[in-house]
């Protein structure tokens, strides 16, 4: 069974970096396909973040995470890079594709997703 994974969440403290990846499992031709990262706090909607596109080209999505976080890739996963965390990121992380090769204007429906990561910022 195809899938994506996310690893890398925790605790930190606010100001602080984190860094997340995802990683395709199952066989899953990971390397192929566009890979977005979306967020989902509690009591909130889920937003999308950033994409990055089979070639390297990165969307960012979120206004709220623009000069923060940074996306990239390389053969084997997609990183996400979060810099000067607050306590407003505080959610769980998920990483999904729909399966093109590029990124769209606007996050759309997505095809696969992972099981999450939590991301705490808290003192």
């Amino acid at each position: 069974q195809v899938q994506l994974q996310e690893s890398g969440g925790g605790l930190v403290q606010p100001g602080g970096s984190l860094r997340l990846s995802c990683a395709g499992a199952g066989g899953l031709i990971f390397e192929y396909y566009a890979i977005s990262w979306f967020r989902q706090a509690p009591g909130k909607e889920r937003e999308g973040l950033l994409c990055i596109s089979m070639n390297g080209d990165g969307t960012t999505y979120a206004d709220s995470v623009k000069g923060r976080f940074t996306i990239s890739r390389d053969e084997t996963k997609v990183s996400l890079q979060m810099n000067s965390l607050t306590p407003e990121d505080t959610a769980t992380y998920y990483c999904a594709t729909d399966m093109l090769d590029y990124c769209s204007d606007v996050p759309g429906p997505m095809d696969l997703w992972g099981q999450g990561t939590q991301v705490t910022v808290s003192s």
